[in-house]
């Protein structure tokens, strides 16, 4: 273990730079509104004359929406959402994980910490046991770290309250909103954890201990909004989603105002 440990205080000092404007704020609006919009609609829609590849395509797109909320949540930690505003930036994230899964922001926020201090090791929440390296037992695990039995509750009670209160059908709700938000996960951990930060053959880079996914950036957006642009973001933590192709493509950072 390090003889010097970073508090939390001095590691958003160190990664957050006010570079984002009012861009990352108007984003994230963005972003949880369409995912409201879009919920509200699926979920107070008949499907039952949908095409089967039609009712696929509303289940991908509102995954894709998902996600968008974990990334905002994620620019949140790294206090890039609204720089010049902390209690906004935090709140937003707050929201955007709360509206994903009733997740805890405050938990998730000192993770996240822990795993950009100590990334792929046994001290990163987010890495794999050692013994259990294939993708479903890591993904158990990396879920089982986050999950609690108050989110569990939560989910039931949630559940309940648009079923026999609102009178939203089950179907609607399984395929609409429990369904995309556990795809979410996996998309997010495939593209975020799985191959980011799976041992390559040659042995970890230091000190990221991160690897990139190259593609095209229209194909890293579609996949996890650029998190696939994961050594990237390690090198420069504190640079928005969609800041990121900007240094893939050069491989330095970019010039700020």
């Amino acid at each position: 273990m390090p003889s010097k440990q970073l508090t939390f205080v001095n590691f958003i000092k160190t990664t957050s730079k006010p570079t984002i404007g009012t861009s990352g704020i108007a984003i994230a609006i963005a972003i949880i509104g369409i995912w409201a919009t879009s919920l509200t609609f699926l979920l107070t829609s008949s499907f039952t004359r949908w095409h089967i590849f039609q009712l696929l395509l509303a289940i991908l797109w509102q995954t894709f929406i998902y996600t968008g909320l974990f990334i905002t949540a994620h620019d949140a930690m790294h206090g890039v959402v609204f720089p010049s505003n902390t209690k906004i930036n935090n709140f937003t994230g707050a929201l955007c994980l709360f509206l994903y899964g009733f997740l805890s922001y405050k938990t998730l926020l000192k993770k996240h910490w822990m795993h950009h201090r100590y990334p792929a090791s046994k001290l990163d929440p987010d890495f794999h046991d050692g013994k259990h390296k294939n993708f479903l037992a890591w993904y158990f695990h990396f879920m089982k770290s986050y999950w609690s039995w108050w989110q569990i509750l939560a989910w039931l009670v949630a559940y309940n309250i648009a079923h026999y209160v609102l009178h939203l059908p089950h179907t609607n709700l399984i395929f609409f909103w429990a369904l995309p938000s556990l795809l979410s996960s996996l998309q997010l951990f495939y593209f975020g954890t799985f191959l980011t930060h799976s041992e390559p053959k040659e042995g970890y880079i230091q000190p990221h201990r991160s690897q990139t996914i190259s593609m095209p950036v229209w194909l890293s957006f579609i996949t996890c909004y650029h998190f696939g642009y994961h050594q990237q973001h390690h090198q420069y933590p504190h640079l928005a989603w969609w800041q990121l192709p900007e240094v893939y493509a050069s491989n330095k950072l970019p010039k700020t105002n």
